[in-house]
């Protein structure tokens, strides 16, 4: 049985800031960020925008498509969670008017568990091949003002629907998985802001990648030429590039660029979306790839900080651009507003209240969705 990616769509803020802005600010040079890490823009969600209606908002797009009959679980991966026990999938569920016949799980392994939670829906589906099971991955990447990390910032949603006989990827059977227990990266519960030992970071994200490809290469006998593009997980689009140079050894510049340009281009103007990465990376290699893939293999790289690795691939059908939402991911971007700086430090110190009280927040542009406000400790959604 094939089963695999159904149709995908991505999401991210209203809002960005872009990094020459940053770097005048921070009196560096701009090159250091669009250049040295090979980032643009970034993402910047406003009080009334969180991981619950980024996520809402990529799925409400294929709602819109009828793509969510028959769906009969939701798999919702982030590590930006809002609540210790009640997952943000429940609040996404009741937005987006979901069947009550549905499991609701909210997953987290660092930048891993959009990863994780594909492998739980294709067993889902290997049971119930007549169902659906939705998959969504939402994040926002915040560190430190001033910190090594900031120009990283960035969020977004990517949404996918697992099925059999899918229309726009089939997963390969074959995968390469490591796991060590480091301290590369963590968010602590009382820090609103991730630590991060950069340097050391990508030396395990690496590492890993190395020990996954070497599992999958002699799982599935291929190589890299048999791979028409790869997708990688992106924290910032040099990461990604150093990454597939590593595997690639000797590769020229114009080389990389082929196998790898394409699936950068949404990254690079959305900044670190973390669990969604990846597959903001495929939504944005199918966006743009001039070259027919129907039929050809991608290679795929997951990883989460502290940490998990995985290779794995998947084969593009035919007839796959049909279904893909090409023109709304681009309207969104290109319609989104800038920021000036201090706009974005205003932002950045916007607290959510945690007394309980009654608070209303004040209404930015988002989505379909949006964070109205809190309540004796709860919060509040509603449609924008």
């Amino acid at each position: 049985m094939n089963i695999g990616i159904d149709q995908i769509s991505f999401y991210t803020s209203q809002y960005f800031l872009d990094l020459r802005t940053l770097a005048e600010a921070r009196g560096v040079d701009p090159d250091k960020y669009v250049i040295g890490i090979g980032q643009s823009k970034m993402g910047i969600p406003p009080p009334d925008e969180d991981v619950v209606t980024m996520a809402a908002s990529a799925a409400f797009q294929l709602k819109e498509q009828g793509a969510l009959d028959g769906v009969e679980a939701l798999l919702f991966a982030t590590e930006s969670g809002i609540d210790q026990s009640k997952a943000a999938g429940m609040f996404v569920h009741g937005l987006l008017g979901l069947p009550e016949r549905c499991r609701v799980v909210e997953l987290k392994q660092a930048c891993y568990s959009a990863t994780a939670a594909l492998r739980m829906a294709m067993g889902l589906v290997a049971m119930r091949p007549q169902s659906k099971v939705l998959v969504i991955a939402a994040d926002i990447a915040r560190y430190e003002l001033g910190s090594p990390g900031e120009s990283t910032q960035g969020c977004g949603a990517v949404a996918f629907t697992i099925s059999a006989d899918p229309r726009l990827i089939v997963i390969d059977p074959e995968s390469g998985f490591y796991a060590d227990d480091v301290m590369d990266f963590w968010r602590p519960n009382y820090l609103s802001e991730a630590q991060v030992d950069g340097k050391y970071s990508t030396l395990v994200y690496i590492k890993a990648l190395k020990a996954a490809w070497t599992q999958y290469a002699e799982e599935s006998g291929r190589s890299l030429d048999d791979f028409a593009r790869f997708c990688y997980h992106i924290p910032f689009t040099r990461m990604a590039a150093k990454a597939h140079q590593k595997l690639a050894r000797g590769i020229s510049d114009e080389e990389l660029e082929n196998v790898i340009g394409e699936s950068l281009i949404y990254s690079r103007e959305a900044g670190n979306c973390y669990t969604a990465s990846l597959y903001v990376g495929i939504v944005s290699l199918l966006d743009h790839c001039a070259e027919d893939l129907s039929g050809k293999r991608i290679g795929l790289y997951s990883y989460g900080s502290g940490c998990v690795g995985e290779f794995f691939s998947g084969v593009v059908q035919p007839g796959y651009h049909d279904v893909l939402l090409t023109n709304e991911h681009q309207k969104l971007l290109n319609e989104r507003m800038e920021l000036t700086f201090q706009q974005y430090e205003d932002i950045y110190h916007y607290g959510i209240p945690t007394d309980g009280g009654e608070h209303v927040f004040p209404q930015y542009r988002t989505g379909p969705f949006r964070f109205a406000g809190i309540e004796r400790h709860k919060r509040i959604y509603e449609e924008a």
